[in-house]
């Protein structure tokens, strides 16, 4: 099993939306996806009550305290939504649970001096310098073309982390999560353009 924490400890920087989309993705792909949230205003588990039941199924199940991500048997992917300001020892209940880490990022002065903190605090977690938990950075509503982009990519360099690819600012996925859908449910004309940026992402997560 496969399993994924979507985090980052400011408000807004995409995490329902990256979490969302890549439980979308994963289904579209056959695999037997759980999407938990551990979040408290529980967004990734509202979507999913709206998602129809004639798309590929994406599950979920109840989450205890302390034990965030004990899914069901059979499941080959599990992708966790986290709060924001998650740090401490929940940070490190959690990842002692999971694989891979996915750092949604704004390339912002303000969401990149907002995420230091914790991308220093999570390089610094046990189970990431023993290399039980990857960590990579997804850049959210931005062009890859702009100079945002670009020093966002300078600072996260300075910390030896990758990003994985840009995805643009579009209302694409505002009108798809308010549906229960995500892009990968849409047909190509309307996000053919979406898929590609994703490509990235779902290549790092299969490998």
């Amino acid at each position: 099993m496969k399993s994924f924490l979507i985090a980052n400890p400011k408000g807004g920087a995409g995490k329902s939306t990256l979490a969302t989309n890549l439980a979308g993705a994963l289904a579209c792909q056959g695999h037997r996806v759980m999407l938990g949230d551990i979040d408290r205003q529980q967004s990734a588990r509202e979507w999913l009550k709206l998602r129809p039941h004639a798309l590929p199924a994406i599950a979920s199940w109840e989450i205890r305290p302390e034990q965030p991500a004990r899914p069901p048997k059979d499941t080959t992917h599990v992708v966790l939504d986290s709060p924001a300001g998650l740090h401490g020892k929940k940070l490190s209940q959690v990842l002692k649970l999971v694989q891979r880490v996915i750092v949604p990022l704004q390339p912002s002065l303000f969401d990149i001096l907002a995420t230091k903190a914790f991308l220093d605090e999570l390089l610094d977690e046990k189970q990431v310098r023993k290399h039980a938990a990857f960590i990579a950075v997804v850049a959210m509503r931005v062009d890859a073309r702009t100079r945002a982009a670009l020093q966002l990519e300078r600072f996260l360099e300075s910390l030896g982390l990758p990003v994985l690819t840009h995805i643009r600012d579009s209302q694409v996925y505002v009108q798809a999560a308010a549906h229960g859908l995500s892009v990968f449910d849409l047909p190509a004309s309307r996000a053919e353009k979406d898929w590609a940026q994703w490509q990235p992402i779902l290549r790092w997560a299969e490998a």
